[in-house]
């Protein structure tokens, strides 16, 4: 399994990278966690458009899903259109919801290109990957993912504060993308963002393999959120996210 992230900036984009989009490759079957603003630019710098198999949306706010908007617009008028369908597993509502953003009617929407299937907690199959998702814990209904195939295991957290969900789909994966939204300060809103800190005990907590930070936000100075991380009880290798990383899950 090969894991690539498109996209790592939290709520926005950054000056250097999109928003959360992660592209989970095996088998030549190729799975989107999340197509967040930008992303879609920056993926055309490792497949083809046209060569998505599938995506998985963890909640319905703009950074983490909007640019399926765009992608619309490239199954619907790209060269050679019309396109098959692309499978999206998402929260319930996404079809009504991204059909506004992109100002359709509800019928037909954006499911012309797209056959959406509403998202619950549970494990499936999306081709080669086994993948279980999760309630999380935001404001809104959001999920975080485990992806498996072939002996290996990637877990994504989405958008999450403090949350037990989440230690389970992180249990022994040998890749854990989590989020760091917020830098440590007094009274922090619960149940929206972790820090570094907590991404860390979240990551010992799990037995995780390699911690990799993600959803950084971009006003926030990375390297304290990277250093408190590192304070924490986490033994592995900890490090920030970076759009363009590649790894490989041999």
């Amino acid at each position: 399994m090969k894991v690539t992230i498109i996209g790592c900036s939290g709520s926005f984009p950054g000056p250097d990278s999109p928003a959360s989009c992660y592209l989970l490759e095996a088998e030549g079957f190729r799975l989107l966690l999340d197509l967040g603003m930008g992303a879609l630019g920056a993926l055309q710098r490792h497949i083809s458009l046209y060569d998505v198999d599938a995506i998985c949306l963890s909640h319905l706010h703009a950074d983490h899903c909007l640019d399926l908007c765009g992608y619309h617009v490239v199954r619907t008028y790209g060269p050679g259109a019309p396109y098959p369908r692309v499978p999206v597993h998402a929260p319930v509502d996404a079809p009504r919801r991204l059909a506004a953003a992109y100002g359709m009617p509800d019928e037909p929407g954006l499911e012309t290109a797209f056959d959406f299937t509403r998202l619950e907690p549970g494990t499936f199959g999306i081709g080669p990957f086994t993948v279980t998702a999760g309630l999380v814990n935001h404001p809104v209904e959001a999920y975080g993912f485990r992806v498996s195939h072939g002996g290996r295991s990637v877990a994504y957290s989405g958008d999450t504060g403090e949350s037990a969900e989440l230690v389970k789909l992180a249990g022994d994966t040998d890749l854990f993308l989590c989020e760091a939204s917020f830098v440590d300060q007094p009274d922090l809103p619960a149940g929206l963002h972790l820090t570094g800190r907590q991404a860390a005990e979240h990551a010992a907590k799990a037995g995780a393999g390699r911690l990799v930070l993600t959803h950084l936000v971009p006003w926030n100075d990375q390297s304290r959120v990277l250093d408190e991380a590192c304070c924490g009880s986490y033994g592995g290798p900890i490090e920030l996210a970076r759009s363009g990383a590649v790894y490989d899950l041999a």
